[in-house]
């Protein structure tokens, strides 16, 4: 049991670092449409992952109450659902979520949003059923594609789920948010060295972003070299910032022997350890 939580919460992570759909991504908040009545306040235009607690908890207060006076403007909804699922009220960002798509049922980015809130819900077969409806063959989308994988990594399809990635970085090649998917899925199964070829990959991409590198330093650490995991956690952060990440990096580091008993049990893992 104690191994499933734990693989449980390495999946987490990754789509922390993954895309636009899956738990808010390597995107930052839809563009407010400023002519719109209750428009997204200013103060939602910086990262929600670069706000302090109480800018995070004051700026869903705000955008919540532009929610409420236009509950069905996309941008809005997506962004106040987004600021939701940080602060772990999934029910309430899936409710904002429905009312949105019943308002936009066209638009796809207000799909994917859903289907980020339907697989943040648990509801997996409806998430992925969401994501399909907003792809479309003759304009593919690989954030979509994305989406699609980090679903299907969430229900234990790695096969398909790999091969969505492919289609992304087909359409998008190198895109950072996408290999960090990739090689996530790796660390779902064990493989902890092709994991890194691939978060390594996408560290280096100019575009990608400190949740790219958070990756990469877990598997790092989950490989037991923790002096060179700490420093990458470290980079490009705030002391805060860096604490806090730090602090759930030697958590998951300290959870080695749940790992290994995860990876006993299966004998088709590969640790990727030495």
């Amino acid at each position: 049991m104690a191994g499933k939580m734990h693989a449980k919460r390495v999946f987490f992570l990754a789509l922390t670092a993954a895309l636009p759909l899956l738990l808010g991504a390597c995107a930052s908040q839809p563009k407010p449409d400023r002519m719109a009545t209750g428009s997204i306040p200013a103060a939602a235009t910086k990262p929600p992952e670069e706000m302090t607690a109480a800018e995070l908890a004051a700026s869903m207060d705000s955008i919540g109450r532009a929610y409420e006076k236009n509950p069905k403007n996309a941008a809005i909804g997506m962004a106040y659902a987004n600021l939701l699922q940080m602060n772990g009220r999934a029910a309430q960002a899936l409710a904002v979520m429905q009312q949105v798509a019943i308002a936009n049922p066209a638009d796809r980015q207000v799909l994917a949003a859903y289907g980020k809130a339907q697989a943040a819900a648990g509801q997996l077969d409806q998430a992925l059923a969401t994501i399909s409806r907003a792809q479309t063959p003759d304009r593919p989308d690989w954030k979509l594609y994305s989406a699609q994988g980090a679903v299907l990594d969430q229900l234990g399809r790695s096969a398909e789920a790999r091969a969505a990635y492919q289609s992304a970085l087909q359409l998008q090649p190198n895109e950072p948010s996408v290999l960090s998917n990739l090689g996530m899925s790796y660390v779902l199964t064990g493989d902890l060295k092709t994991a890194e070829t691939y978060l390594r990959t996408a560290a280096k991409q100019p575009q990608a972003d400190s949740r790219v590198r958070q990756n990469l330093a877990l598997v790092v650490g989950l490989q037991g070299r923790y002096d060179e995991a700490e420093r990458i956690a470290s980079a490009e952060l705030s002391p805060q910032q860096a604490a806090a990440n730090l602090a759930y990096l030697r958590s998951m580091m300290g959870q080695q022997n749940s790992w290994k008993q995860l990876a006993a049990r299966d004998g088709n893992v590969k640790t990727g350890q030495n």
